[in-house]
């Protein structure tokens, strides 16, 4: 597979910490992330293992539509995301601590 490596860089744009993210992580081994909205599940696949030095199972990814909220009397709308949920082998895994230290270096 000859994905472009800048692509891949730029494909995962954080790690989600929340309470549903950090239980999936204990239970299930699944790493939960923001990606590009255009990112594809190879591409997410391509670019945790890349970053990360990890083997993933699978990847499910989920478009989350931008809800409109009010400011004011003005109207705006949240910009949509998309979360990737990646499931790596078992046996492996991801420190987060370490991964958002070299995330924050860029």
């Amino acid at each position: 597979m000859g994905m472009n490596q800048l692509r891949l860089m730029k494909v995962i744009l954080a790690p989600v910490v929340s309470e549903k993210s950090n239980l999936l992580a204990e239970k299930r081994n699944q790493m939960t992330f923001k990606v590009l909205p255009d990112a594809t599940k190879l591409e997410v696949k391509a670019a945790v293992e890349l970053l990360f030095g990890v083997k993933v199972a699978s990847v499910t990814t989920v478009s989350i539509k931008g809800k409109v909220k009010h400011f004011g009397r003005t109207l705006g709308r949240r910009s949509d995301a998309k979360k990737a949920y990646v499931k790596l082998v078992s046996g492996q895994s991801l420190d987060l601590e370490a991964a958002a230290a070299t995330a924050d270096k860029e």
